[in-house]
């Protein structure tokens, strides 16, 4: 039987080697690397089954990894690694498209069951558009956040769950909440995947 391809990003080496660990006693050949650039690198330029990232790193955030891969490989799943203060950011990160999230410290069985999981499902056909394809739903957010401060402030403050009232795929969602856009030049996640000020969109 062939093994699964995951690719590890991490920027503490004892998570790395404890992935590896687990991972490589089952089914699946496991490669690591301690930078969200480089992993970013490799994530699109090479072949994988799955990628984990962690959330927060000092190059290249998690949110950005999972944005970049979606457009590139929309069905390639991307489990999000998080530590317990930034679990708000990994749900989100989960409505923007990613496939599950963990909670270090976790247990080799809550790791497997997630990677299985998420193997398995990308295998099926995909649940929703993964294009950009909703291109009027997309000006109206712009246009919005460009008049509306108590919008941008709920953009800033709950991500995805202010954009609920938009019929917005997941990588859509993702695009509006990772990139520049509109005339308040709105970015909302920084390279940690955490929000930034309102203060700092002004």
């Amino acid at each position: 039987m062939t093994k699964k391809k995951v690719l590890v990003i991490d920027d503490e080496q004892i998570v790395l080697n404890s992935v590896n660990k687990i991972l490589s006693h089952g089914d699946y050949e496991v490669e690591t690397t301690l930078s969200g650039r480089q992993g970013l690198e490799w994530a699109l330029r090479k072949s994988y089954d799955i990628v984990l990232t962690d959330v927060r790193m000092p190059d290249m955030g998690g949110m950005l990894i999972l944005r970049d891969i979606k457009k590139a490989k929309p069905a390639l799943p991307v489990i999000i690694i998080t530590g317990y203060a930034n679990v708000q950011t990994a749900v989100q990160a989960m409505k923007l498209g990613a496939a599950e999230y963990i909670e270090k410290p976790f247990t080799p069985d809550q790791l497997l069951k997630a990677v299985d999981s998420a193997v398995s499902h990308a295998a099926a056909p995909l649940p929703e558009q993964q294009a950009l394809v909703h291109k009027e739903e997309i000006l109206r957010v712009l246009e919005r956040a460009a008049s509306d401060t108590e919008f941008v402030y709920k953009l800033l403050h709950r991500w995805a769950d202010a954009l609920e009232e938009y019929d917005l795929t997941g990588p859509e969602k993702l695009a509006l909440l990772t990139e520049r856009g509109g005339a308040k030049d709105l970015w909302v996640v920084n390279l940690t995947g955490e929000p930034i000020p309102a203060s700092t969109t002004r």
